[in-house]
């Protein structure tokens, strides 16, 4: 128990630290940031305005979809395209493909690792 109390202690100070630092470099670290960034803020910056770019954005990406939707069934189309051809693959073209494979479990694997709250085992704790 002794333990989890210096535990404790040591993420308080931690935290303490943290603290301390951003009220001291926060101001100077956020207006730095919104001068170099000073071409991407709308003016005036209204909650009216913000709701009208959140719409916009929403509605430019339901625009894309027809075209997302297409380069989706090229990109098939082309998949079994390859898978027709399959004898005249060579060596690299297998090699990409176990690799892109590979990479959709990687992140499949981490999409669920997410989801479970960064947990390993499903258990918090």
């Amino acid at each position: 128990m002794a333990a989890l109390g210096s535990k404790l202690a040591q993420m308080q100070a931690k935290a303490c630290e943290a603290t301390r630092y951003a009220a001291k470099h926060g101001c100077a670290y956020h207006r730095a940031l919104m001068e170099k960034n000073k071409q991407h803020v709308v003016d005036p910056p209204t909650v009216e305005r913000c709701q009208e770019l959140s719409k916009q954005l929403f509605y430019t990406r339901l625009a894309s979809i027809p075209g997302r939707y297409e380069a989706f069934w090229k990109e098939l189309d082309q998949v079994k395209n390859l898978w027709e051809n399959r004898k005249d693959l060579n060596v690299e073209h297998a090699g990409v493909a176990a690799l892109f494979g590979i990479e959709l479990y990687a992140w499949f694997c981490v999409g669920e690792i997410v989801g479970r709250g960064f947990t390993f085992t499903g258990y918090h704790v």
